[in-house]
């Protein structure tokens, strides 16, 4: 048995655990962008348990559906605030892209729960419509202006580029480069490729697709809540019962409007889509790097989004047996970083024609 030293401290799980929950926090706090985003988070939380509890007991459809709007856009604002961690994390041999699709992955999944939700709300609302019920209108109005005002903040703050944050994939703005070597195969026969890439790094660019998304939850979520109070006063003045559901269809459209979008671009960057924003773009590449002398044709372009602004992709060119391959790498590098393209394989093949 060994001996136990008066230094020796035992082995406490407890303690790891709340110094890695200071360590994320420290990391949130340390950026202007995710520590605007985990601030709204708390008061977006808040406000969704406190509208919660008064849809309850008001029996008010309108104000639990908002509510239930509120804890998923808190979803969205904790996948964004957990991509913008995880992302931050450093490539290693098992990711070497790192964590970054994190964010579309969290976008993905919220967007499935959102469109769910939706679907269940917008069903009970046309059951209440025939069977409208009692609602407690004296206590609706307050709590879904106090709603609508927490949204204005969460518009004001992701409007004025709180949540258009950049941050160093890797840690440190990290560049590499895979360019200009050249090998042969195959000997005397003349036939030969060259692998070529560009120094990058993947520091500074914005999470488009995590701001836009957080934005468009906090904008229906602002709508909904208007539709809140304005049932709450069609109920109080006129007696309009039906107005409660109505307003929650208005929200069950909204949310279902503002998450396909979300779903079908995380979609395709996982289904390794050709970027849209290249689509008109690439052509022109294509054709600009085939009129580089020496090249004969470029072949099996392959292009994808590594995440939110960040484009990737690799490419063939048949050439000439004496051509230039560092003109020809370096050409091709710089015709496809001006459409975008921040990091490109190219394979060179040697040939006689």
């Amino acid at each position: 048995m060994l001996p136990i030293h008066a230094d020796d401290k035992p082995y406490k799980p407890g303690f790891r655990i709340k110094e890695r929950i200071s360590g994320w926090i420290r990391l949130i706090f340390s950026d202007a962008g995710s520590r605007n985003l985990f601030l709204f988070l708390l008061l977006n939380l808040s406000m969704a348990f406190v509208e919660l509890m008064y849809g309850i007991w008001t029996n008010s459809l309108g104000l639990i559906s908002d509510s239930f709007h509120m804890f998923f856009d808190c979803t969205a604002l904790l996948a964004g605030l957990a991509a913008s961690l995880i992302a931050r994390w450093r490539p290693n041999s098992k990711y070497p892209y790192g964590y970054v699709r994190a964010e579309i992955i969290a976008g993905f999944v919220n967007g499935l729960f959102l469109l769910f939700i939706a679907f269940f709300i917008f069903s009970e609302a046309v059951e209440r419509m025939f069977e409208p019920p009692e609602i407690h209108h004296e206590r609706l109005f307050l709590i879904s202006v106090l709603g609508f005002l927490v949204n204005l903040i969460g518009i004001f703050a992701f409007q004025h580029g709180g949540s258009h944050h950049g941050h160093s994939h890797g840690g440190g703005g990290h560049g590499h480069s895979h360019g200009g070597h050249g090998h042969s195969h195959g000997g005397g026969g003349g036939h030969g490729h060259s692998h070529g890439g560009h120094g990058h790094s993947h520091g500074g660019h914005g999470h488009s697709h995590d701001s836009n998304s957080v934005f468009l939850h906090i904008l229906a979520d602002t709508l909904g809540s208007v539709g809140v109070i304005i049932s709450s006063i069609l109920i109080h003045f006129f007696g309009w019962m039906i107005a409660d559901p109505i307003c929650s269809m208005f929200i069950a459209v909204l949310i279902g409007l503002s998450v396909i979008p979300l779903i079908g671009e995380s979609m395709a960057v996982l289904m390794q889509r050709q970027p849209k924003e290249l689509d008109d773009l690439l052509p022109g590449c294509f054709h600009r790097v085939s009129q580089l002398e020496g090249v004969y044709s470029v072949q099996e372009p392959h292009f994808w989004t590594l995440c939110s602004d960040v484009y990737i992709g690799a490419v063939k060119l048949e050439v000439a047996q004496g051509a230039d391959n560092k003109y020809i790498l370096s050409q091709t590098h710089n015709i496809f970083a001006a459409a975008g393209v921040k990091q490109l394989y190219v394979q060179i093949d040697h040939t006689s024609i």
